[in-house]
């Protein structure tokens, strides 16, 4: 059996990204920047105000209040070839308009008595003030995203505004999910005596998705080899495989057994964590295979855990596992020395720190405790009590975009 930190260790050692794409920018958000992307120009193009005013020298415009003549107009998306600012004289201009020769100030339209033949400003003119200077965002040539930043709005709005049509992402990994058993049913029937129907497989695909990746369901192997060979064989035609269930020790778990046959190269099986500790991890040549107990509590903390830092990790991401951050026990909690337990907790905020109460029951049996739960405890090893009060660390689970603060 490994410790829960090694076999993250030898999971993220193991894997890689698959590959990199070129996709429309429209499509490419919550991607993954595949290479370094520099400016084919500078950024603004050219010197331009930045307001609805009057373009200006500032040297004449040493008393305050000064009148300038009016004598020319520049609204956005015209040329200045041609139009100056004389001696005395303003032209008015619009916001992004380039400015004129002899400009070197914008005197903001609230600053004056928005005359069209003659001006009249307020307040003293600063050189330079309200320009948009070339090249003042972004100079030519310069990498304004990186290789593994995430597309959010912000670095479309850069790529879009350099005329990048097309980027390049890593792509995403296929993920074939797999369950096991004679007694699953599939989602529509109704299970009869001794049937559970085979809901591991949506929660799976579900998460798969909700990290990036492509979830690809191939239905059920039965408890025989023959099955077992088939749809493993099928599975491991993806970039990543993830089964559920039949990786214990049981007559019928042939999961292991069967990924041996077919030449995948187990790294490790049992992992000193509550619960899930039967998992397996194996590769089939650069294949990751996730063999996860089939108890749907432990599928989706097994997943939690170890998969989902895996597939982010193949998908370009730098950051892959979630920040932790210290929450205060509200209740007692033991468990066995010697594995990490994760515990599925609720969270409250007082006087700036976070408190923490179990979501309930934490047998696995009790699959209400993931609905309710908003982030996990994670107790470590070496100790098996811990008192209400004492200080432990913690992950969010899920989405809960309203604890984000909690994160460092």
């Amino acid at each position: 059996m490994v410790s829960f930190e090694e076999a993250r260790k030898i999971i993220l050692s193991s894997v890689s990204v698959v590959g990199s794409e070129r996709i429309h920018l429209l499509d490419a958000t919550g991607r993954v920047l595949a290479e370094d992307v520099a400016a084919p120009w500078d950024m603004p193009l050219w010197d331009n105000s930045a307001m609805d005013g009057y373009a200006v020298n500032s040297a004449d415009c040493g008393v305050v209040p000064c009148k300038l003549r009016v004598s020319a107009f520049l609204p956005a998306g015209a040329l200045a070839e041609g139009v100056r600012v004389g001696q005395g004289c303003a032209v008015k201009i619009m916001t992004g308009a380039p400015t004129p020769e002899g400009c070197d100030a914008v005197v903001p339209v609230e600053e004056t008595d928005n005359g069209d033949r003659e001006v009249t400003l307020r307040n003293p003119v600063k050189k330079g003030q309200h320009i948009r200077v070339r090249g003042e965002d972004v100079q030519a040539g310069v990498a304004f995203a990186r290789a593994g930043t995430i597309i959010r709005p912000p670095e479309v709005n850069m790529l879009s505004g350099f005329g990048m049509a097309l980027v390049p992402v890593y792509r995403r990994p296929t993920v074939a999910i797999l369950s096991t058993g004679d007694e699953l049913v599939e989602l529509g029937t109704t299970p009869g005596p001794g049937e559970i129907v085979n809901s591991n497989a949506l929660a799976l695909a579900t998460a798969v998705r909700e990290v990036g990746a492509i979830p690809l369901i191939i239905g059920i192997a039965r408890d025989t080899r023959a099955s077992h060979l088939e749809k493993l064989r099928e599975g491991l035609k993806a970039d990543v495989l993830i089964t559920s269930a039949g990786v214990s020790a049981g007559d019928r778990d042939l999961v292991r057994e069967v990924l041996e046959e077919l030449g995948a190269r187990q790294l490790f099986w049992k992992v000193g964590i509550r619960p899930g500790g039967p998992t397996a991890f194996a590769l089939h040549g650069t294949t990751p295979v996730f063999s996860l107990p089939g108890n749907p509590v432990s599928t989706m903390i097994t997943f939690e855990e170890f998969v989902r830092p895996a597939l982010l990790k193949m998908q370009g991401h730098l950051r892959v596992l979630r920040p932790l951050f210290r929450v205060v026990l509200r209740e007692e909690l033991r468990k066995k020395p010697g594995t990490v337990q994760i515990a599925r907790i609720r969270l409250e905020r007082e006087d700036g720190r976070w408190y923490a109460a179990p979501a309930g029951n934490q047998q696995t049996s009790i699959l209400r405790t993931m609905v309710d739960a908003e982030a996990f405890a994670v107790l470590p090893a070496d100790s098996s009590s811990f008192a209400a009060g004492d200080e432990v660390d913690a992950h969010l689970y899920g989405n809960h975009i309203d604890l984000l603060e909690a994160t460092p």
